[in-house]
């Protein structure tokens, strides 16, 4: 039996709510959480959709998590699916920093919170490991695809090349591989 709209909406919003207050150090950091619930939990999207949501996030302005809600709402609800499932994930974010700022010169000094900190600073770099493992292991390996890591690698962080670059590069190579492929084709 198909859900009424308005709850898939209201689903979708208190998901992605819950996404954006659970979540700590960015987009990539939610990837975990955001297959789990998306997923997992309320199979909105396949599997191999989170891999492609994610570059598509990743090659559009704007941040990750912004973006994949927009997209996984409207695949699941249309136009309002997508309005539900941003306004989820942003109001978390836009309420605990307009809290903060009323307070923040005061909170930044206390010593707790320094150290507390340190340690979401550790477990966002954990998640974010998570997120390249399983990014890592749903990408088909070949040795472009290697080579391509590698270079988008040293491009960022030896050169430090701006992210635009690396993603508008990477596309022009990967269009240039294609083509290169069905060359090779014709010629057996």
């Amino acid at each position: 039996m198909k859900e009424n709209k308005f709850i898939t909406c209201l689903k979708l919003f208190l998901t992605f709510f819950k996404i954006g207050a659970l979540t700590f150090g960015g987009g990539l950091a939610m990837i975990p959480f955001m297959e789990r619930e998306t997923f997992e939990k309320h199979h909105w999207i396949e599997k191999e959709d989170l891999l492609d949501i994610v570059t598509i996030s990743e090659s559009t302005p704007g941040p990750i998590a912004i973006n994949a809600a927009t997209f996984i709402g409207f695949k699941t609800a249309g136009t309002i699916g997508s309005v539900c499932a941003t306004f989820g994930v942003v109001l978390p974010s836009f309420l605990i920093i307009l809290l903060l700022s009323f307070c923040l010169d005061y909170i930044i000094t206390f010593k707790p919170v320094k150290y507390a900190l340190w340690g979401i600073r550790a477990g966002v770099l954990a998640l974010i490991a998570k997120s390249f493992w399983s990014l890592f292991k749903q990408t088909k390996k070949n040795v472009f695809a290697f080579v391509m890591m590698v270079l988008a690698f040293v491009g960022v962080s030896i050169f430090k090349l701006d992210v635009i670059i690396i993603v508008v590069s990477a596309a022009v190579l990967g269009i240039a591989a294609y083509f290169i492929s069905l060359k090779a084709g014709e010629k057996k």
